[in-house]
């Protein structure tokens, strides 16, 4: 396993970051523990989750994927070595506080996570979306104190646009706060647009560490989805904007130049990702052992220079 530094810190993590959304959704407990089981084995160290995990599942009132990592860190005696990342603002709790970024939810929000994740501290404590009815100087000072207080090491955002992402930088810059160290945006081949526009500049220009989400899109670039050969599912529903012929020719070109390195669709997208001057570790679940494992392939895929050229003008957004 490679391991790279998250933005300007020190901390360094794995190249793939193991997400965690599907824990105790459609992942039994039991199959997350040999998945995070089998990434440590593999050298990983960076797991991903949020409190709201999955508060959107009937039956299942969040904070499931986090209580599943504690356990699972306090039956291996590892907490240590791993990285936890984990995010808040969705909605917990009943009342106007029960979401947002307002320094009271952040107080009790950590305190709820610390809690499920059977930790004293937080290596990465991450906003989960922009909350507007927040000023950025309330949420980053709270940040702030609790780095001081030791409860959490480094802080990141999620899902910023590039204008509030570079405010929060100059906020943290004038009053002498802890900055972001962190950005999780969407970001995938078929996705590169809402990212590649201002973001990556903003990221590479600051020194601010990538780890995005949905690199495969959702399971579009696994290859799982073909000319005529799209499943009737609730998944495939929510992909239909992805089924256009510019993008099954990426499919097709993704699966010719695999077989030149003896990678998988999903290997190949992964591994043009990689590559990317901003991206330091993208963040992908597995449900089982052997999905991890083709996921984990990727890092072996060192593609050479004009394949990446062709990839890049397969799946260009600026035309």
């Amino acid at each position: 396993m490679e391991y790279r530094r998250l933005g300007n810190s020190g901390l360094k993590v794995a190249r793939i970051c193991l997400g965690t959304m599907q824990f105790g959704w459609t992942a039994t407990e039991e199959a997350s523990f040999e998945v995070m089981d089998a990434y440590t084995e593999a050298g990983g160290n960076f797991i991903d989750t949020a409190d709201v995990y999955s508060a959107w599942v009937p039956g299942n009132p969040g904070g499931v994927s986090e209580q599943i990592i504690g356990r699972w860190m306090k039956e291996r005696g590892n907490r240590h070595l791993m990285v936890v990342a984990t995010k808040f603002n969705g909605r917990l709790w009943p009342g106007p506080n029960g979401d947002g970024l307002s320094r009271g939810h952040v107080m009790k929000a950590v305190e709820d996570s610390l809690r499920r994740l059977q930790t004293d501290y937080i290596d990465l404590y991450q906003t989960h979306w922009p909350h507007y009815d927040t000023p950025q100087e309330e949420t980053l000072r709270a940040l702030d104190d609790l780095v001081k207080a030791g409860k959490v090491r480094y802080i990141g955002c999620s899902n910023e646009p590039a204008w509030r992402l570079t405010k929060a930088m100059w906020i943290s810059d004038k009053y002498n706060l802890n900055r972001f160290i962190s950005l999780q945006p969407p970001y995938s081949l078929v996705r590169r647009a809402d990212f590649e526009r201002e973001l990556e500049a903003v990221c590479l220009d600051q020194g601010v560490g990538v780890i995005p989400y949905s690199p495969l899109q959702g399971g579009f670039l696994t290859g799982k989805y073909r000319r005529g050969q799209v499943p009737e599912s609730a998944r495939a529903e929510g992909l239909k904007k992805y089924f256009t012929e510019k993008n099954y020719s990426l499919i097709d070109l993704l699966d010719s130049l695999g077989a030149k390195y003896q990678a998988s669709v999903a290997q190949m997208s992964l591994a043009w990702m990689l590559q990317r001057p901003a991206i330091t570790s993208p963040i992908i679940g597995a449900n089982t052992v052997e999905q991890l494992k083709d996921t984990l392939g990727s890092l072996e895929v060192h593609l050479e220079e004009e394949d990446v050229k062709a990839i890049d003008a397969a799946s260009n957004w600026r035309e």
